[in-house]
């Protein structure tokens, strides 16, 4: 199982209001796997150098929740961006994908 989370409101600002989202999503629903799409988390996720996508993703390991953001990432021309994102899809928690259904399909896998 899988919670979707679609807004257009900015819900993930910093490592604070990701983990209140998490424990909120998995104390209602049960569900430690998360999709949101990605104009509901920070512009300064992507940069990297804010460092918030390793802290937010390292609380994510630490809770054991599963997360994927979906959307379109074309505009992003960092490659150490790319490389994070090409790894994170790699790997078993953390997901970055174009759709709704990617993401799902990626956190039930």
């Amino acid at each position: 199982m899988a919670a979707v989370i679609d807004s257009e409101e900015c819900l993930i600002t910093d490592v604070n209001s990701a983990l209140d989202l998490a424990m909120t999503v998995k104390y209602e629903t049960g569900c430690t796997n998360i999709a949101i799409n990605k104009s509901a988390v920070t512009e300064d996720f992507f940069i990297l150098s804010t460092c918030l996508a390793g802290e937010i993703l390292q609380k994510f390991i630490n809770y054991g929740i599963r997360f994927a953001i979906y959307g379109d990432f074309s505009k992003y021309t960092s490659k150490p961006l790319k490389d994070f994102m090409f790894e994170s899809n790699q790997g078993r928690d953390f997901y970055f994908q174009s759709d709704v259904t990617l993401a799902v399909d990626k956190l039930l896998q």
